[in-house]
């Protein structure tokens, strides 16, 4: 029996009379690596921008960013195609303005780009957030409510463990959860410090009946442990 015939395969696309064996000009990132930061801060200004270029700017200025750059990100940071840019973006840039930016986005983003931006203030340990870290405790959107825990917990001092005992009043479930945990880190970071009242203070309330096993265990476990430490006031 004679074999079927290869099927002919289909031309390559055209475009213009062009064969496009390689990804149009506008597609080419190399492109994005040789602008300055101000150039890249103009294609995120200019409407007529594709996400593209928007997404390949913010990438790059994660590298070459300036504090001229925060005001058009900060801007991009409650926006669900673009906050995850903006915030790898701004997070590198040591100025005080992207602290401000990230604050202020917390009373403006939602869902997924909220809980990116406290992430984001994790990541810089910005003390000035936590009394606003501490009221999203107590919010409706439980993924919310976990990352302000979380961030407390990294930030860490003396305001930040008083809203974690708090909430482990009133939280239940998985917010609880990562509020018990949170206080283990913040109560690690005391240790760290050399704040070992604060510390033995939050490891008593983290080996209280209720808390989760891991978390009561590692805490029973860090108050011997700083009993015991030779360094330890005698």
């Amino acid at each position: 029996m004679q074999a079927p015939a290869t099927p002919p395969k289909p031309a390559p696309a055209k475009k213009s009379g062009r064969l496009w064996l390689e990804p149009p000009p506008e597609l080419q990132p190399e492109q994005f690596d040789k602008l300055s930061p101000s150039e890249l801060i103009a294609v995120l200004k200019d409407p007529n921008s594709t996400d593209f270029a928007k997404a390949k700017c913010c990438q790059r200025l994660a590298v070459v960013g300036t504090p001229d750059a925060v005001p058009v990100l900060a801007s991009m940071l409650t926006d669900e195609r673009f906050s995850t840019y903006a915030r790898n973006a701004l997070q590198p840039i040591n100025h005080p303005s992207v602290d401000d930016a990230l604050r202020d986005a917390l009373t403006k983003a939602k869902g997924g780009p909220l809980v990116g931006v406290i992430n984001s203030i994790r990541y810089r340990r910005d003390a000035k957030a936590v009394p606003a870290l501490s009221k999203l405790l107590d919010h409706a959107d439980p993924l919310v409510a976990e990352a302000a825990a979380w961030a407390l917990g990294t930030i860490g001092g003396a305001e930040a463990a008083k809203a974690l005992q708090r909430a482990l009043t009133r939280t239940k479930g998985r917010v609880r959860a990562a509020a018990a945990g949170a206080g283990l880190v913040c109560a690690e970071g005391f240790l760290s410090q050399g704040n070992r009242a604060a510390a033995l203070d939050l490891c008593g309330t983290l080996s209280g009946a209720g808390i989760p096993k891991p978390v009561r265990l590692a805490a029973m476990h860090g108050a011997i442990a700083a009993e015991i430490s030779l360094s330890r006031p005698r």
